[in-house]
């Protein structure tokens, strides 16, 4: 258990700052003498009026001692304002303590969804048609599983904290469907993506199902997804808080699991929020709550709460351990393995370090899969804290304890995200942003950073062998979303193919053929790359063109393939033999 008593540098503060946070702290306390009320959309006699307001602060100095609200995960770097769900007292509370509030009306709005009771569905969410319950979740997945034997699985790896409780509701096991071809040994590249951690957020696990989904209908018939799942594993815990997400469907605005023994048995604020809970620097900072209470309540100890222990027992067991317990230590540049947990809201894409300032050892290159990572969704990527501080939270586990490439997406706009945004934009962007993550799993601080094959394109797609085929390529170096920094571009240097083997099965002779610049020269950042293919020796069958590219630092990027097929040769016709007709009288 590394990292649990870590104290930063930048800890190190002076004996008179650290009296007046406890000040303030203590001003806190005491204005908190009742907990912030639960906000229920489906109940309008709630006791205490809550709204959404923004937050307005100078430097993150500021907002350390804020750890007690619900803050959103929602941030506008340039006006420097957080959201948070607070009553009158709260409002008051924040504007003694010095801050500028304001209401924030639409998003207070969108707390409570306008639901037509006279509304009928077949399924899903009540008014959110397009999100599946926690219940057709997992029978999604057992369908899945069904229909593709040799390809998904669906395995218990826990349970959650109703399920263990006896005398309580039922709860639930902790299910992961994995995705990999069987029939290809291991062992393989992992990319794990967790959804469902918040109850309330909707989008993320439907997301996540729908990868499964696209994965799955698409071996054998998308060149890339079938590689995929031939030579990596694609893991997804789809509803990591399952018992809090059951709440959250009718409406309630819930974000922690359901642990009783915290603030109340029957209150709508207990629990612990999960997402503080994982070991690696849990409480170190700032970055949580110790108040039963509140929404970001840490738990009593590391990894006290059943789903943390069994995502965190899980995560060991498909990772190795990759990154040595020096704090300053880096993973090597061949480290294997991606870790994604899902989030709603607020359109950006996080990295460690969450609980403090300093860059993480592999900082460099956990910025520059993120910039790539955010060119598919075009959302804003930069290092947790600056966002805000937070500690013991999952992506700062799986790269401080693991050396995993650990990144948090928050997706959307809104925790109820409305359908048509979910399905017009959230769900296509992100779909892409999955597929490479899922790409770079194999070699995640070192792929990023060279050219993607943007567009790859055959002259024939069957063709009967002997037939030349002509061989296209756009070879990119430019693919980063430089929104919070320019991300270093490189010239395009080479580009190569590869047939049936890719470059790194070393086990059955992988052979690069190089590619040629269509203007006769590498000498752009944006190259197209071209080749003619000879499949005079081919076999009969669909075969796989892997292509990638190289930049002039000597990166080279991720594999994008295409499926080219050789058809069964067509017998020539028999040519007939005319018989006068004496020979077939028999004259």
């Amino acid at each position: 258990m590394r990292g649990l008593c870590y104290t930063s540098p930048m800890k190190k503060i002076s004996l008179w700052i650290g009296l007046c946070v406890f000040m303030l702290m203590v001003v806190i306390a005491l204005f908190r003498a009742v907990p912030l009320q639960s906000i229920n959309p489906l109940d309008d006699d709630r006791p205490t009026a809550v709204s959404v307001v923004r937050i307005y602060y100078d430097d993150l100095a500021q907002v350390k001692i804020l750890n007690s609200f619900d803050l959103f995960e929602y941030n506008n770097r340039l006006e420097k304002y957080l959201l948070a769900a607070v009553d009158e007292a709260e409002v008051q509370m924040l504007q003694t303590l010095g801050f500028r509030v304001e209401i924030d009306a639409r998003q207070t709005e969108a707390l409570i969804p306008t639901i037509d009771p006279k509304l009928e569905q077949d399924g899903g969410i009540p008014g959110y048609a397009c999100y599946r319950t926690v219940e057709e979740t997992f029978a999604t997945a057992v369908d899945i599983v069904a229909a593709h034997p040799t390809l998904a699985s669906w395995s218990d790896i826990g349970d959650s904290w109703d399920k263990i409780m006896p005398g309580g509701e039922p709860g639930y096991d902790l299910m992961v469907l994995k995705l990999t071809n069987q029939a290809i040994p291991g062992p393989k590249p992992v990319i794990f993506i967790m959804t469902g951690l918040h109850a309330r957020e909707y989008a993320p696990p439907e997301l996540s199902t729908r990868f499964a989904e696209l994965l799955a209908a698409n071996y054998g018939i998308n060149a890339d997804i079938t590689w995929l799942l031939d030579y990596h594993e694609i893991h997804l815990l789809l509803q990591a808080n399952p018992d809090g997400r059951k709440y959250a469907e009718t409406g309630l605005y819930w974000r922690k699991n359901t642990n009783q023994n915290y603030c109340s048995p029957t209150s709508n604020n207990r629990g612990a929020d999960l997402n503080r809970n994982f070991e690696f620097q849990w409480g170190c900072c700032n970055g949580s709550s110790p108040n039963e209470c509140d929404g970001t309540y840490r738990g009593p100890v590391a990894v006290s709460d059943p789903e943390v222990q069994s995502i965190q027992a899980y995560e060991r067991s498909i990772f190795p351990d990759q990154r040595e317990d020096d704090f300053d230590a880096a993973a090597p540049d061949t480290a294997m393995g991606v870790f994604l947990d899902v989030h709603s809201f607020g359109q950006e894409i996080l990295w460690p370090w969450g609980w403090g300032n300093p860059v993480a050892p592999n900082g460099i290159q956990l910025q520059t899969l993120g910039r790539k990572l955010a060119y598919f969704n075009n959302y804003a990527p930069f290092q947790a804290v600056g966002l805000y501080p937070t500690d013991g939270t999952s992506d700062d586990f799986a790269y401080g304890d693991l050396g995993v490439a650990a990144f948090n997406f928050e997706i959307g706009t809104t925790f109820f995200q409305d359908c048509v945004t979910f399905e017009n934009q959230i769900l296509p962007d992100n779909l892409e942003a999955f597929l490479y993550a899922a790409k770079t799993a194999r070699m995640p601080y070192l792929q990023p950073a060279g050219p993607d094959v943007a567009t790859l394109t055959l002259s024939h797609l069957i063709v009967a062998a002997g037939t030349p085929v002509d061989l296209t390529a756009q070879v990119d170096d430019t693919r980063f979303n430089h929104s919070e920094g320019e991300e270093p571009t490189q010239l395009v240097s080479a580009a190569e193919y590869f047939v049936d083997v890719p470059f790194w099965d070393s086990d059955n002779n992988p052979v690069a053929v190089p590619m040629d610049a269509l203007d006769g020269a590498f000498n752009g950042k944006v190259e197209t790359a071209v080749a003619t293919i000879d499949t005079s020796e081919w076999t009969v069958g669909k075969h796989t063109i892997f292509v990638r590219g190289q930049d002039s630092d000597g990166n080279w990027g991720v594999v994008t393939a295409v499926f080219l097929e050789i058809e069964e040769p067509i017998e020539p016709p028999q040519e007939m033999i005319f018989l006068p007709i004496q020979a077939l009288s028999g004259e």
